[in-house]
């Protein structure tokens, strides 16, 4: 079994389980209604029997072992990228000193890695590319070649991006795009969707998860890419059409599984049940296709009740409202006189991610648009005034001190809250949505204190107080900070695109009128 099928399934776990919202309540008319979830149910989820089961990549070790064997084979794998960096530190003399042109940078820099981070032979992004430290040679990279549904969904995103931005023609975007969705026809799925991670070198899937959250980022990276290519539109929406999301919806809960294991044949025991995680963009495609009823959006909770007292803090506010003819369990959170409905864990991507696509504050200026900016807001104060760091943009990341990942948040921010730790650039850029001024202020800030800029621009995090960067590129983190600058400085083409899509259209005017704080 190859080591890279092991890591695989391992982040797969650590994202079904750990990143979102791990469990679900329904609604009911009692503002009294007990706590639906335990502590124990929290700090001990129980997976179905042979879930963690590992998939055995048959042709990658014949090819591996065709090589010489696991380690003899890196060379090759390194060979098979577009290109590695020549340094791994940028001069950050050379940064621009105005903030339009500094993000122009920025955003030149990162598109490089982005484009450069990928398989030649099948153009799929690899998940993370990873050096020690700031003095190792760049050839002498470690690729993890494997990748997942949702990164292959932001690199689409990120080529259409790249297009409007002019740094690609459209010749070399639709190309780029016609060579990934060339393989996703080549890989395995199952009911239409496709598997949560995949080895990029033997293309055979490397899970036997199908994750609800990163389906749908793919399925919003089709969707991007066929309004802006009319000439992709067919394969595009052939691959959108064939997945049901209706396969993850639970009528009796009137929530959405985070997902099925092939093996044992059984759906997740998990369900997205907080409206405010990165899953709700997949909510509303699963709504807008018509495959989910739109009770399931109001049927996500807002808070939990107060009788949950693992909760970070009580709920405030009336327990129970009407929204659009439908029973809401509402309530808010409230910090240094800032009101904001929480996230699970108090993370910036949770937070911001779907705003890449979504721009909320535009389609639901007094509901989530307004927690976008509180999210914002609190996550810079909490860091610099609570934390006492320099630098803000607490979510999950690499980690500074070894090579591994993370979750962290600002932990008032969060229904149950991760701990603070690393920050990492793409937070910030997820910030330039809402407090661009102050976003790039930040990403300023961290390449002048701190030895993380490289020639693919922003490494993925770093400690505050030591000073320890990860040298490492995510593919899901340098798409989501390319992909936040180029709407920075395309005045939102990505999110207009978005919302032209027949999908969207449908329910935009579902989420206008909710106002969280009223």
């Amino acid at each position: 079994m190859s080591v890279r099928a092991a890591v695989g399934i391992g982040c797969a776990v650590v994202v079904c389980l750990s990143l979102y919202a791990l469990m679900t309540a329904r609604p009911t008319a009692r503002p009294n209604d007990p706590c639906p979830i335990d502590k124990e149910s929290i700090e001990h989820p129980q997976l179905p029997p042979g879930a963690r089961e590992v998939v055995i990549s048959l042709k990658k070790k014949e090819w591996e072992n065709a090589r010489g064997g696991e380690e003899a084979a890196k060379p090759y794998i390194r060979q098979r990228l577009v290109d590695l960096p020549l340094q791994l530190l940028a001069d950050v003399a050379s940064l621009p000193s105005d903030d339009k042109d500094f993000a122009w940078r920025v955003a030149r820099d990162t598109w490089h890695g982005v484009e450069a981070l990928v398989d030649r032979e099948n153009a799929l992004p690899v998940d993370n590319v990873y050096w020690r430290d700031a003095q190792a040679i760049p050839a002498d990279a470690e690729v993890r070649d494997y990748t997942s549904s949702s990164n292959i969904g932001l690199q689409l995103i990120a080529i259409v991006a790249a297009h409007r931005l002019r740094l690609i023609s459209p010749e070399a975007a639709m190309a780029k795009l016609r060579a990934t969705l060339e393989t996703l026809r080549s890989l395995e799925t199952y009911h239409g969707f496709f598997f949560n991670f995949y080895d990029t070198t033997s293309l055979e899937r490397t899970s036997n998860f199908v994750s609800f959250v990163d389906s749908s980022w793919l399925t919003a990276g089709l969707m991007v890419v066929r309004m802006t290519f009319p000439e992709l539109d067919a394969p595009c929406s052939e691959l959108i059409a064939q997945a049901d999301y209706g396969f993850f919806f639970n009528p009796d809960t009137r929530q959405i599984s985070h997902g099925y294991y092939l093996k044992p044949g059984a759906r997740s025991p998990f369900e997205y049940g907080m409206l405010y995680t990165e899953a709700r963009l997949g909510s509303l495609i699963a709504i807008g296709k018509g495959e989910v009823p739109p009770e399931q959006w109001f049927a996500m909770r807002r808070t939990f009740p107060a009788t949950c007292a693992w909760q970070t803090q009580e709920p405030k506010g009336e327990p129970l409202k009407q929204v659009n003819g439908h029973q809401v369990w509402d309530g808010y959170f409230e910090w240094n006189g800032l009101r904001y409905v929480p996230s699970w864990g108090g993370s910036m991507f949770e937070a911001l991610m779907p705003v890449l696509l979504l721009d909320e504050p535009s389609y639901a200026p007094n509901g989530l648009g307004a927690n976008d900016t509180a999210h914002a807001t609190i996550q810079r104060r909490y860091a610099t005034e609570e934390l006492a760091y320099p630098v803000w943009g607490i979510s999950p990341s690499a980690t500074p001190a070894r090579d591994g990942y993370g979750e962290y948040g600002v932990k008032v921010l969060g229904s149950r809250g991760y701990p603070a730790g690393a920050v990492t650039p793409h937070a910030s850029a997820l910030a330039l949505s809402v407090t661009p001024a102050a976003a790039l202020a930040n990403l300023r800030a961290l390449a002048q204190r701190y030895p993380i800029y490289g020639e693919y621009g922003f490494y993925d995090a770093v400690d505050p107080p030591s000073g320890v960067v990860a040298y490492k590129y995510l593919s899901l983190d340098q798409s989501m900070l390319f992909v936040a600058l180029a709407n920075y400085l395309s005045d939102g083409a990505i999110q207009r695109s978005f919302a032209a899509d027949p999908i969207m259209q449908k329910v935009l005017p579902m989420i206008r009128h909710e106002n969280f704080f009223q």
